[in-house]
């Protein structure tokens, strides 16, 4: 998934669009590849907030630690691996529009060492799995608000 970047349109306001997917406990509601989440640092959200977040994959249950390392109320936040399988940094970006808010998601992964000759495959993939989870986002702010 190296910088892959995907958008969608919701019609809620900023703040309740970037309360919510601050909050990366938040990302079991709408992204299947998450079986559990903790926030894991005391506080309120923000620079240096953690998060675990476990998946499943043969059985077995793996865990990637995200650290929050921007944070602008309303705008934009942006998380990095700090443990688990995959280097990874994501970027989700809010915009006030007309019609609610535009999100913008930005991601780049570490691919490398054999994983980078599949690596047309991962990001086909990686962006079939964020456009379902998206569509989902979508249905799931505009029909209950968060």
């Amino acid at each position: 998934m190296d910088d892959l970047t995907l958008e969608v349109l919701i019609a809620r306001p900023a703040s309740e669009v970037f309360m919510f997917l601050t909050d990366l406990e938040n990302d079991l509601r709408w992204k299947t590849e998450w079986v559990d989440a903790k926030r894991t640092t005391d506080g309120a959200i923000g620079l240096g907030t953690r998060y675990s977040m476990f998946s499943r994959l043969l059985g077995r249950t793996i865990e990637t630690v995200y650290e929050t390392i921007e944070y602008v109320p309303e705008t934009s936040a942006m998380w990095t691996t700090v443990s688990g399988p995959l280097p990874m940094a994501f970027r989700r970006t809010f915009e006030p529009v007309e019609t609610g808010t535009r999100v913008v998601v930005a991601y780049t992964a570490g691919i490398s060492g054999v994983l980078r000759l599949f690596r047309p495959l991962i990001v086909a993939a990686g962006r079939r799995q964020n456009e379902g989870a998206l569509r989902t986002l979508k249905r799931l702010l505009e029909s209950s608000g968060s």
